[in-house]
């Protein structure tokens, strides 16, 4: 496949609001005004989520505006015990309220309703910080805290934007930056849960477009210490266009090396190890899944699911220079997501 790397930055909407200039790059390159945008505000789609881990937690913090619904999730998961819980609070017919910046770089959300609160603060030199208080967690106990992502020196991020064949106006413009240190304390009723340098990652997933009435989308990220290197990936594939530029690429100490076409073999018991392998033979990888959460959002004829596998992930891949690199036990999760309106 003939992929299209961007490497200025190009608008994303030409004057009409239509999307233009498909393809991927190593950085937010393509310039996204959602004020452009011709569409009908409820088939916007904007979010941010990030998504923590511990050597003894996962959580999983996300602000989604999507036209007809809108929410803030948290989610709480141990690893060892597989014990969760998830706290959400929507926002029937949202239509952009949210006001989700248009720059993945720089912009910051703040989230309050009432007493609780989410923020994504972005900081100089690519550094995040994430402050949750939420009082009632989950109906009983409190959740409350603060951690600081810190980016590889000289991180590249895989960034596609991708139309869909059969919508002119639809289009997906994506950020996956899977590869930030995470150190901070989160509380969770009288519980610390703690995130420290050298065994604590965070991925970065942040996606703008106009959705179409079906899509699905699966995608896998991990990223983890492995040989004493700092190694990752994000991988996926979906009902859009992606003839320019896949979702797929593996990360080693912030560098991107790119895939074309992933395809993930999944058991009929999905509770038992995946494979996903590469049609330029360059990934061959395992996954072994070690606990399931599932999301399920409805209102009249809107309806998004998500099905989401924590574990483990290794193999091998072959990086841009032609070496090989063999990575295991890097900490994940694989998703699938179905929306329709």
């Amino acid at each position: 496949m003939s992929q299209i790397e961007t490497t200025e930055p190009v608008p994303a909407l030409d004057e009409f609001g239509r999307p233009r200039n498909f393809g991927w790059s190593r950085s937010p390159l393509f310039q996204y005004n959602h004020s452009l945008l011709a569409a009908p505000r409820r088939r916007v789609s904007e979010s941010d989520r990030y998504v923590l881990f511990s050597s003894t937690h996962l959580i999983i913090c996300e602000i989604l505006d999507d036209g007809y619904m809108g929410y803030m999730c948290l989610s709480v998961a141990s690893l060892k015990d597989k014990k969760r819980s998830t706290h959400t609070l929507r926002t029937p017919f949202s239509l952009g309220s949210f006001n989700l910046p248009e720059n993945s770089d720089v912009a910051s959300i703040k989230f309050l309703r009432g007493k609780n609160l989410l923020n994504f603060a972005a900081m100089n030199q690519g550094i995040k910080i994430i402050k949750v208080d939420i009082p009632k967690f989950n109906r009983s106990r409190g959740l409350r805290g603060e951690v600081v992502l810190l980016p590889p020196p000289e991180a590249e991020s895989l960034v596609t934007h991708m139309p869909w064949r059969d919508r002119r106006d639809a289009f997906r413009y994506s950020r996956r930056s899977p590869w930030y240190s995470v150190e901070g304390v989160i509380q969770l009723g009288i519980s610390e849960l703690v995130f420290s340098k050298g065994d604590s990652w965070g991925i970065f997933d942040w996606n703008r477009g106009v959705r179409p009435r079906k899509d699905l989308r699966f995608w896998a990220s991990g990223c983890g210490l492995s040989g004493g290197r700092l190694a990752a990936f994000s991988v996926g594939h979906s009902s859009a266009d992606s003839s320019q530029g896949t979702e797929n690429a593996f990360f080693l100490d912030g560098k991107l090396h790119k895939l074309d076409q992933v395809t993930f073999h999944i058991p009929s018991n999905r509770l038992v190890p995946w494979r996903f392998t590469s049609n330029d033979n360059r990934l061959e990888m395992s996954f072994s899944p070690q606990q399931e959460r599932d999301e399920n959002h409805q209102l009249f004829f809107y309806s998004l699911k998500r099905r989401q596998l924590f574990g483990s992930f290794s193999g091998r891949v072959i990086l841009d220079d032609g070496s090989e690199f063999e990575f295991s036990g890097i900490t994940g999760f694989a998703e699938r997501r179905k929306s329709r309106l």
